[in-house]
């Protein structure tokens, strides 16, 4: 047992369980249209959390939760190949625009501080980062990384205003010989990154060590722990192998921990994973981290389809979604192939909140469906600009409309170019109805 204090702890959890109902609590319960006390009995229990960082102030809270809708992530940053913050902030302003409910500035290269504060400064929604990728640039060599200089960056990182960090806390040394037999091995940067600095120094993971040192930092700034599934499948043979469960064994260890002092905790999962093993892997997930949020990247359902595991992966993520998860980071058609642009940010968004929705539907979120019949009616009434405005992208479905019938007339007609005036089958189904009623 740790004998950490819990003076100066700020973060929701901790009000939640003395409670205390913040304008954080109100904000997130006045969203998803339930009560304070479903998320104050939520939080507590740690099967929800708002990640929250007392210095962002332009946050407009989220929850993330298994009792609430299903969230998603969008990934942005640059790497060290290209850097323009103008072009990150575009991809922030583009991830919201089209209802990313959280981002992650993942960013390798460039002045990473300067990057991470616009668009901490900008974002309306929270920010998550990896800080060990700027460990990793303050030094000559990874072995020169030391458990201190990871600890710094953790805290200036806190200190600017990030409101959820993945630390890769759960690859332990004794993990690393479970990999051996992977086709894909390491494909989680941060893991990898814990992994080589482990064998160089041949001592256990130092953000495992010094988890206490990173819940004080936590406490202070109310920082989520996003724990880090360094040891996730990057392809389908090596889904639910021995590596990835004893790493997760390992989050739930640690989840606990952190709940000990109030700090919010959500554990990611893969990557990629067969369809009928997903169910599986969020329920496993669900019974080791004790229901802690589930963080989920895709999965991928195939290898076979680079440029298009933005759908690959939404498959999964909708089946993710109804098993049980709660955030669903995106994929782009980018994915393996290179640094996302401002099209693939709004590809991947668009796909995984199409995945998010689909899954709320299936689990009978209250109200979920109500857009779906909104836009059938709509659809059935030929009223086309209402059936633009329910789109999830509303720009896209006019353009499309209007490739062939653009004429402001065409808005109005009980037909589109794809029927045309004598086929349409809802145009027929109302005149027999109308016959029907007739006849009557």
């Amino acid at each position: 047992m740790s004998t950490i204090e819990n003076d100066g702890n700020v973060t929701q959890l901790h009000f939640a369980r003395e409670g205390i109902v913040t304008d954080k609590i109100k904000r997130v319960a006045e969203k998803e249209g339930v009560s304070t006390d479903l998320i104050l009995q939520e939080i507590s229990a740690g099967r929800l959390i708002i990640p929250a960082n007392i210095n962002h102030k332009k946050l407009d809270p989220v929850g993330i939760g298994i009792a609430l809708k299903t969230k998603i992530n969008a990934n942005i940053g640059n790497s060290a190949v290209t850097s323009n913050n103008e072009e990150e902030l575009h991809k922030l302003f583009t991830a919201v625009k089209f209802g990313a409910d959280t981002v992650m500035d993942l960013s390798t290269g460039g002045n990473l501080d300067e990057i991470r504060e616009t668009i901490i400064h900008h974002s309306p929604i929270p920010v998550g980062t990896v800080p060990i990728y700027q460990a990793l640039t303050e030094v000559s060599k990874l072995e020169e990384m030391t458990p201190e200089g990871m600890l710094n960056v953790i805290e200036k990182q806190a200190k600017q205003g990030v409101d959820y960090i993945t630390i890769h806390c759960g690859v332990l040394l004794e993990h690393l010989p479970l990999v051996k037999n992977r086709i894909t091995g390491i494909v989680s940067r941060g893991g990898s990154i814990m992994a080589q600095w482990m064998l160089y120094h041949k001592k256990q993971n130092p953000l495992y060590d010094h988890f206490d040192k990173i819940i004080e930092i936590a406490k202070k700034y109310d920082v989520t722990f996003s724990l880090g599934d360094g040891l996730r499948p990057g392809c389908l043979a090596d889904a639910s192998d021995k590596a990835q469960f004893a790493e997760l064994k390992t989050l739930g260890e640690l989840t606990l921990r952190a709940w000990e002092h109030d700090v919010q905790v959500m554990v990611e999962g893969p990557g990629h994973v067969p369809f009928n093993q997903i169910q599986m892997n969020v329920e496993m997930q669900q019974k080791l981290c004790h229901g802690a949020p589930f963080y989920v990247l895709g999965p991928l359902v195939t290898d076979i389809a680079p440029g298009y595991d933005h759908i690959t992966s939404a498959i999964g993520a909708t089946m993710a979604g109804y098993a049980g998860a709660s955030l669903l980071c995106y994929v782009t058609p980018k994915e393996h192939l290179g640094l996302p642009n401002l099209e693939d940010v709004k590809q991947g968004v668009i796909a995984y909140k199409i995945a998010a929705h689909a899954a709320d539907v299936a689990r009978n979120r209250q109200g979920a469906r109500e857009r779906d019949d909104e836009l059938s009616k709509a659809r059935f009434n030929f009223d086309w600009n209402k059936q633009f405005e329910l789109a999830l992208d509303p720009e896209t479905a006019k353009r499309m409309h209007d490739e062939t019938l653009p004429q402001e007339v065409f808005k109005h007609t009980e037909f589109c170019s794809m029927c045309g005036p004598k086929f349409c089958s809802m145009k027929i189904s109302k005149n027999i109805k109308s016959w029907e009623i007739s006849q009557a």
